[in-house]
């Protein structure tokens, strides 16, 4: 994507017309140098401090030192969007995928104590299509503006043959850091300690090859008004794009008191949490504890799923837990409340090997 662009001339040799070229074999390398042009003050607008260089080079610059950091540790994470993408392809809508492709990345370092730094992406397609893409690069710009990273680089790969016309793939790289030391790894988190929950925005990037399927065998029209939000059309709403928790939890992290975090995402909060638990302790989750999001009763109705299958395919309204101790959980939840986030008490920590029981699961997210 942000290959440098340099004046050119070659001297000797005939033209020739009639021979083949990349062009003629599916790449327009012309293409490729306009959207670079469109890009790089996408790019300008998430500098921060630490970013070094200007894009054009073969690799992105960042300084941590730079950045405030005495000894750094680096974190790195990387993901995508899944099939999600798919649906943004079939409703025509490319401006938040871009969004979601940073926050799995971003969400899934803050988890640990390291603030997200700076990102790249990889964009691939068959034909290149200048607006799409500009589109998709216009959201991982905006989503690292929300994260506080930079997007220091990237690479866009037009590859005909290797997908279907309009198809296209995202990856994205994220690279954080935090404090030698300062690094969450859930290991003090004990019984009785406490279990917020941040919710979602909705069904964030997991799940959709489930829910384009109830989507198509049910016959609804990406453009109709979506069943649960008549006020936006059913292809929108489902692209609603998944909220970055960065700020928020950066803040409560620095501020002491917080044991583990999990970012629910594929496998829902049954397999999300434990990830983080050290052995002994298991969790109790009331599942009446917040409001089902109408996405998800919906989904849940029209696809007659079962509330377990619900609780291992979708995040079911919270994106992030966060376990604090029992004395730290007004402040901390009145911290996260400042930032922005709706918080739910959702469960406890108790004795156990990892084991997540959910509590009033029928009542809360059964159609």
């Amino acid at each position: 994507m942000f290959t440098g662009l340099r004046p050119y001339r070659i001297c000797g040799g005939d033209t020739i017309t009639n021979g083949y070229t990349y062009k003629k074999a599916g790449v327009d390398i012309d293409a490729g140098n306009r959207l670079v042009e469109r890009i790089k003050p996408l790019a300008a607008a998430t500098r921060r401090s630490g970013a070094a260089g200007d894009l054009g080079g073969f690799g992105g610059l960042f300084d941590p030192r730079a950045a405030g950091y005495d000894d750094p540790v680096l974190v790195a994470a990387t993901d995508g969007v899944g099939t999600k993408l798919k649906l943004a392809i079939d409703a025509d809508k490319h401006d938040t995928v871009g969004i979601d492709l940073v926050a799995m990345c971003a969400n899934d370092l803050i988890v640990q104590g390291a603030e997200p730094l700076f990102f790249l992406d990889y964009f691939a397609t068959g034909k290149l299509a200048e607006e799409t893409a500009a589109a998709v690069i216009a959201g991982v710009a905006e989503g690292c503006r929300e994260a506080g990273c930079a997007l220091i680089g990237g690479e866009t790969a037009e590859m005909p043959g290797m997908y279907a016309d309009g198809d296209y793939d995202l990856a994205g790289f994220c690279v954080g850091a935090a404090e030698r030391g300062s690094l969450i790894d859930g290991g003090t988190i004990a019984p009785d300690d406490i279990v917020l929950g941040l919710a979602s925005s909705g069904v964030h990037s997991n799940g959709y090859s489930l829910v384009r399927k109830l989507v198509s065998d049910g016959g609804f029209r990406l453009d109709d008004p979506a069943p649960f939000d008549a006020g936006q059309p059913l292809g929108s709403a489902l692209l609603t794009p998944t909220r970055l928790y960065i700020r928020s939890c950066l803040a409560a992290i620095r501020s002491g008191g917080v044991k583990g975090l999990a970012h629910i995402t594929g496998g829902g909060i049954l397999e999300n949490l434990p990830r983080i638990f050290p052995g002994g302790v298991g969790v109790e989750i009331d599942c009446a504890a917040w409001p089902a999001p109408p996405v998800f009763r919906w989904l849940a109705g029209i696809g007659g799923i079962e509330p377990v299958e619900m609780a291992r395919t979708f995040n079911c309204g919270i994106g992030m837990a966060v376990v604090v101790a029992p004395d730290e959980v007004e402040r901390i939840e009145t911290g996260l409340r400042a930032d922005g986030e709706t918080v739910y008490r959702i469960g406890r920590i108790v004795p156990g090997d990892g084991e997540v029981l959910l509590q009033g699961m029928d009542r809360a997210w059964a159609g």
